[in-house]
């Protein structure tokens, strides 16, 4: 009896962890698939600055669709990775990778300033576009987008913890869709060119 009870309340443990995943794995897609018209709660207003040192707010990237990544350029491997891989998916686009903006946001205003977010982006795609701008600006971007960012000690400085994620905006400035850090490059290029054919 008491094995059974286990049994069951195992079960039950699986089932509503299953259930938990789904529900947020749903809320960060936003439905977006469902044709539901549901969104995830994810952008919004802000402003901040460009890496051409130009003033840019929310208005400035509708009209377009749009890639936001958060990170920051001391980072070791991430963010890097992530710009590189961004880079080839905006190659493997063709035509179409001229239709969508890609931004690379940073969560280390500190450090990253307009010149160098200049100097560190002049390394992957041209099309890859920076945003800094004061912590305060930065810092309502990050709950705009709801990115975790964390600022490390380290024994010579400080790291940064940040979401890895890739976020997908519409022309309206809507969230879309995620490509998750790792992802498989057809799947991620396949997301982008839907996210332009979806525009019309």
């Amino acid at each position: 009896m008491k094995t059974f009870r286990y049994v069951l309340w195992a079960a039950i443990f699986v089932l509503g962890a299953f259930l938990a995943y789904s529900t947020v794995n749903w809320t960060i897609q936003g439905g977006s698939d469902s044709g539901s018209g549901m969104r995830a709660d994810i952008g919004g207003p802000f402003s901040a600055v460009n890496s051409e040192g130009v003033p840019i707010t929310h208005a400035d990237l509708k009209g377009r669709p749009h890639v936001m990544f958060f990170g920051f350029t001391h980072c070791p491997d991430v963010c890097p990775t992530t710009l590189y891989e961004g880079s080839q998916w905006l190659q493997a686009l063709g035509d179409d990778g001229d239709k969508v903006d890609m931004y690379f946001v940073t969560v280390d205003p500190e450090r990253d300033t307009v010149e160098v977010l200049s100097d560190y982006l002049s390394a992957f795609d041209g099309r890859i576009k920076g945003i800094t701008g004061s912590p305060e600006q930065i810092a309502q971007l990050v709950k705009k987008w709801r990115v975790y960012a964390e600022k490390v000690p380290t024994e010579d400085d400080y790291t940064m913890n940040h979401t890895a994620t890739t976020f997908l905006m519409n022309s309206k400035g809507d969230f879309v869709r995620t490509i998750a850090y790792g992802e498989d490059n057809k799947v991620a290029i396949e997301k982008l060119r839907k996210l332009v054919a979806d525009e019309g």
